[in-house]
């Protein structure tokens, strides 16, 4: 007798081998970038430490230009906090901000209070949008830096025609002030901006790079001759250096949220995280799907079909498989003969009732027959499979 009923498959799980020769190479990919992305954060804090710090001998500090200024009698001061940078604005000072985009919005409102009618001069290094819209109101930063670092004066101010070309290609900045100098142009658009204050002698410098404050900078172009003229106009300097640490960074008037404390920087390197996991399930998931997905290329017979899976049960000794695929096969032939629908074949309050009205047999001995314990040897199978073929006949006859 042949099975033409869908048989019951056997398990799929992967095993942990498996899984893992899988997944290897995704799990060595996410080390590989680990490794990197540590190395590179090591490289950066190695070459960058003490960025734009009047203290810092290493390249990207700026203790060169300090020691100038104080040669000219221009004596440096470095603080940390909003309060100290406040405090320290007067008529006598030049306020140099390092990183305002580092300051919270409250911070950047606070502090051009103070310096709006100090009388002295204030300086923004690479201010980005929206904090020097609020430091230097009517200034605006354009999106495209510049294209160039080395760029001409350009303009009619005095310490810019003095110094000639220098490295203040960065970001480029717009104004609505009329009265401002706008030096040193990128197609159009100025990378150093001054703008004076309505009242008190005062002013405002907005200085697109920090390159020309570099140590290793410093002596190229014009670079040191235009630092010391915009740092050098008052006798005091006073360099803020904004830290996370300050009370004043916390102390926002309101209640914030998980996301509001994280630099943006970091949710858009999430979201990069989550499109690169997403392009990796596409790329795994393409090698999934049917397990014969093509046609095969010649009609094999039902016949060798049943015996090539009969040959498989008993290789693996699966006569309770090959049982109940003979018994499942069996029940959905005899359930339309006896007018049963096909759901119901497999339920014995349904399918015994309507045999033992074609039979003379009793329904003990159909559901030993049809829903019984699987045979114990292989000559127990075989009877098994002449009791159904000799009760399907019988109910064919009936």
């Amino acid at each position: 007798m042949t099975a033409e009923a869908t048989l019951p498959t056997t398990s799929t799980t992967p095993t942990v081998r498996q899984v893992w020769t899988h997944a290897r190479g995704i799990a060595l990919a996410v080390v590989l970038i680990l490794v990197a992305a540590v190395a590179m954060a090591a490289v950066r804090s190695t070459v960058r430490h003490g960025q734009l710090d009047p203290r810092s001998a290493d390249p990207y500090g700026s203790r060169a230009v300090a020691q100038l200024l104080a040669d000219r009698g221009v004596s440096t001061r470095v603080v940390t906090t909003l309060g100290a940078a406040r405090n320290a604005a007067g008529a006598d000072t030049t306020l140099l901000v390092a990183v305002p985009d580092l300051l919270t919005s409250r911070q950047q409102a606070q502090l051009h209070k103070a310096t709006a009618t100090s009388g002295g001069r204030t300086v923004l290094v690479a201010a980005g949008s929206p904090s020097v819209e609020r430091l230097a109101p009517g200034v605006a930063a354009d999106p495209a830096t510049s294209s160039a670092t080395t760029l001409s004066p350009g303009c009619t101010l005095p310490e810019a025609r003095r110094a000639g070309s220098a490295d203040t290609g960065g970001i480029r900045y717009t104004t609505t002030r009329l009265d401002a100098d706008r030096c040193y142009p990128s197609q159009r658009l100025a990378t150093l901006l001054r703008i004076p204050e309505a009242s008190g002698g005062g002013d405002t410098v907005v200085l697109g790079a920090p390159d020309i404050l570099y140590n290793d900078r410093l002596d190229k172009q014009g670079n040191a001759s235009l630092a010391l003229q915009l740092l050098g106009s008052r006798p005091h300097l006073v360099w803020y250096l904004p830290s996370l640490s300050d009370a004043s960074a916390t102390d926002t008037g309101g209640r914030k949220n998980f996301l509001d404390l994280l630099p943006s920087g970091w949710l858009w390197g999430t979201l990069q995280l989550f499109i690169a996991a997403g392009l990796a399930a596409f790329w795994r998931a393409r090698r999934f799907g049917p397990l014969v997905p093509e046609k095969l290329p010649v009609a094999i017979r039902a016949s060798e079909t049943a015996e090539g899976r009969a040959r498989l049960y008993r290789k693996a000794d699966a006569r309770d498989r090959a049982a109940a695929a003979l018994r499942s096969a069996t029940r959905i032939r005899l359930a339309p003969l006896v007018g049963i629908p096909a759901p119901q074949a497999h339920t014995p309050e349904a399918l015994l009732p309507a045999l033992s009205a074609h039979l003379t047999g009793g329904q003990q001995a159909l559901h030993s027959l049809l829903f019984g314990p699987p045979p114990g040897d292989d000559a127990a199978l075989i009877a098994l499979t002449d009791q159904l073929d000799a009760l399907e006949r019988e109910v064919r006859r009936s």
